[in-house]
């Protein structure tokens, strides 16, 4: 499939339908895996390159969503273009997805900040289903072709739905009422006094002993990645250390996508900081933030050396 070539024109008022997924892709290749989840969910597509997106989305009238599809470091042009999404989608225009492989979780975590913007790593195809339903969600989107229920990727889609709730449920604990780390990320903490030393061999023995769980049961079992990303960037912290997005998402435990959904809570909720990082402008680094970090050593000063899994 040429993606340039069968570009439509913009979407004008002259279809009853809802208004089409702007799919940005870096190849042939890309555009197909993009083109299989919009289609499939029943929305109208319209392609185009990543060199030609940022004049396409200037003259696009309306989208139930933009898709970027990328399977190469689109450099300079990608930036640009991951920039104006972001910034766009925080202004409602649209929700965005964005699928990527692995290597550049780095590249692209740097850009994108909204909350309507979904990053996809390395995604099946019921992720990027799941994305696309959730990204359009509350754009009226169109009824499935077909019962999800007897699709083989019923499963994933329903644990897809239900990690997204659990979410959103953790961030609305966080972020509501006056004693939360989002209401009073910039005040003291509740508890008063020196904050513990904590020592960095106790903060890798509980690390460890997580991961050993992993040789007995399945680790899905135990899968917590906020708290296994909490540890991380203590022991970060205590050995002054930098930590970018790729290697958190590594000491999460879980699938990159998912590890991603819950940095962008905890971002949200003040636990953790993003930084950017002087040297590279296409990554960030990310580090707990005040009130997390003493939160975290007073749970380590009150547990003292006990064996914490």
């Amino acid at each position: 499939m040429d993606v340039s070539s069968s570009s439509p024109a913009p979407h004008s008022g002259d279809y009853a339908g809802p208004p089409p997924v702007l799919v940005a892709a870096s190849s042939d290749r890309a555009l197909d895996h993009a083109a299989a989840a919009v289609e499939a969910a029943g929305f109208r597509l319209a392609p185009v390159t990543i060199e030609e997106a940022a004049d396409r989305l200037a003259i696009q009238v309306a989208a139930s969503a933009v898709w970027v599809e990328v399977d190469e470091d689109g450099g300079v042009l990608l930036d640009r273009l991951l920039d104006r999404i972001d910034a766009e989608a925080a202004s409602g225009r649209y929700p965005a997805v964005v699928a990527a492989p692995a290597m550049l979780i780095d590249a692209i975590a740097a850009r994108l900040t909204d909350a309507n913007v979904e990053l996809l790593v390395d995604p099946t195809p019921a992720d990027r289903a799941a994305a696309l339903a959730i990204a359009t969600a509350t754009r009226g989107g169109p009824a499935r072709l077909h019962d999800v229920a007897s699709e083989p990727s019923a499963a994933r889609l329903r644990q897809l739905s239900d990690e997204v709730s659990r979410i959103a449920a953790t961030l609305a604990r966080l972020s509501v009422g006056p004693g939360s780390p989002a209401a009073n990320r910039n005040e003291a903490p509740a508890k008063s006094g020196p904050v513990p030393a904590v020592d960095i061999e106790t903060v890798r023995q509980v690390i460890r002993a997580r991961r050993l769980r992993a040789r007995y049961f399945d680790e899905e079992l135990f899968a917590d990645p906020a708290w296994d990303m909490l540890l991380d960037l203590l022991q970060a912290e205590i050995a002054q250390l930098r930590v970018p997005v790729s290697s958190l998402c590594i000491a999460a435990a879980v699938p990159a996508t998912t590890a991603l959904r819950w940095i962008k809570t905890m971002t949200d909720a003040g636990l953790f900081l993003r930084r950017a990082d002087p040297h590279d402008g296409r990554r960030v680094f990310i580090e707990l933030s005040r009130a997390a970090s003493e939160g975290m050593r007073r749970y380590f000063g009150e547990v003292g050396r006990a064996v914490v899994i």
